[in-house]
Formats: C-alpha cells, structure tokens, sequence
C-alpha cells in the first residue's frame, strides 16, 4: 500500500465518521419512529447510491449489481445484516450500551483480519483502539439498565460491521457501490413492514430524504471506498469518530450543553484517532520514500 491510497483511505473514511455522526441530529429532527426512519433512510440510501453510480459509470453502470460474485453478495448481506441488528439492539437495550459494544469494533475487526488475511495490526493502531475504548465508555458510562437480547444484537452488528471492513479489504475487485447500494435496498426493504412509512407528511419525507442521502448514501459509500485502502483495525478506529461527532451535531442545532463526561470521553477519542492517523501517514509517507530510493550495487 502506498502512502497516496493510505492518506486517500484515512480521508474517505473520516468522512464516511463525519456522515454516519449526523444520524442523531436526523433522528431528533424527525418525529416517526424508528423503523419508519430507517425503512426510508435505506431507500433513499440506495436511490443516492444508484445516482451516484450511473453518473460516474454511465453505461451499464448498474450491472455490476448482477456479477459481483459470492464475495460481494456476502458483503450485501452481511452489511444489511448488521444495519437490521443495530436497530433491533436500540429497541431492547440502551444507546449506551450500544454504543461502549460498537466501540469494540477496531479489536474485532483485527482479530478477523489476522484470521483471514494474516493481517498482524500495529501495535499504535491496538493502543489507539483501547484508548477510543475508554473514551466512549466515559462519554456513555457503564451503567447497568441494559437488556441481554440488546447487548447481544449489539455484539452481532459489531461484529457484522467489523466482517464488512475485511470483506472490503479482502476482495479488492468487489464492485463495491453496487453492493453498498443493494446493502441499504436491503436493510430499507427489510424494516419496512415494520414502520408506518406511508404515513409521514411532506416535510418529513424531506428530512427522510436528506435523511437517506446524507446519513446512509454518503456514509456507506465513503466507508466502503475507503475501507479498501486501511487495515482492518484502523478503519474501525476511525469509525468511532462517529460517537463524540453526534452529540456535536445536536449541540449546534439545539443548543444542547454536552455534560463533562462527554466532553472528556469525546476528546480523548479524537486524540487517540488524531495521533494514530498522524503516525500511519507519517509511517506511510516514510515506507513510500524508502521504496522510491534506488538500491545500490556494492563497487
């Protein structure tokens, strides 16, 4: 991996964090319930992703849907899997609770990509990881009004994410839009029996569509594309972005004051991923340089 396609994955993302942490403000903002929000979050999801797809593939962009293989159907499924986990696991434990188990994702994902690809994580990536670990359980706390089905589902959309981030990294020649845009058809098509999405008014589809494009489309394809130029480990770091970013997006809109532990919590996560991305880049940059000088022949 050159130093280029490494900064080019730390970029995409931190972006894919930035989009995904606006899921809160949209929740907040729209009044139906939850599985009304996510059944059109995944609709609206996949029609970005397929605009997105045929304007920079033109014709024939949307085959690839079709001839992706078993590994990019296995990504389908898996990501879908984990988007219907994840908010089956709200309904039956707290966001706390959720969110300290999510935060688990960047030692699962290790131990999957040294399991599949012999992928050893560096150990800066492995101190960084503990180190977003400690500060989203300070943010959330550690109380005990969990449920064990909820902390359960939550264990399994982790790990579901964690399999996607290897997926991604593992088989390189995935189309990957077209599998991320069937990713959130699914997950859309999955929760919408169980949501009243016909009853929402003009102005909430709106959000809705905002909602689909911002949160879903935009995330889901930054974090896919970028997923395929980082390590497993880091990929899932930069992705707990996402849990000191949400309360940010709601301060700014509503004024609300995030409590001290947040601000704690929060700011040790954006230390701990802003160091381990300045030494990767640094560590890339420097690996690029060495490959680029010639060896030479001993006279």
């Amino acid at each position: 991996m050159n130093a280029s396609d490494y900064r080019l994955g730390l970029i995409l993302v931190t972006g894919s964090a930035v989009a995904w942490s606006t899921a809160g403000l949209f929740t907040r903002l729209i009044p139906a319930d939850t599985w009304t929000m996510l059944a059109w979050r995944g609709l609206f999801g996949a029609l970005g992703l397929a605009v997105v797809i045929v304007a920079m593939r033109r014709r024939g962009s949307l085959r690839g849907m079709w001839s992706m293989g078993c590994p990019g159907w296995l990504f389908v499924v898996v990501s879908a899997v984990g988007m219907v986990f994840f908010i089956t696991a709200l309904r039956h434990t707290t966001v706390a609770h959720v969110a300290v188990i999510y935060a688990t994702a960047p030692f699962l994902a290790a131990a999957l990509g040294w399991l599949v690809m012999r992928e050893r994580p560096a150990a800066s990536a492995l101190l960084a990881s503990l180190a977003a670990l400690v500060g989203v359980a300070i943010m959330v706390g550690l109380g005990v009004e969990g449920g064990l089905l909820g902390d359960v589902l939550a264990f399994g959309m982790t790990l579901a994410m964690a399999a996607v981030m290897v997926i991604a990294r593992r088989y390189r020649d995935i189309p990957i839009m077209p599998a991320a845009c069937l990713s959130a058809l699914l997950s859309g098509l999955a929760c919408w029996p169980l949501g009243y999405p016909l009853a929402v008014s003009a102005y909430d589809l709106l959000l809705l569509a905002l909602f689909g494009i911002v949160n879903s489309a935009l995330g889901l394809a930054l974090f896919t594309l970028g997923a395929r130029f980082l390590p497993a480990i880091e990929t899932a770091l930069i992705g707990a972005l996402e849990t000191p970013l949400a309360p940010l997006w709601v301060w700014l809109a509503f004024s609300e004051t995030p409590s001290a532990s947040t601000l704690v919590g929060g700011l040790i996560v954006l230390a701990a991923v802003a160091v381990h991305m300045s030494i990767g880049a640094a560590n890339a940059a420097k690996a690029a340089g060495a490959a680029r000088t010639p060896v030479r022949e001993p006279a």
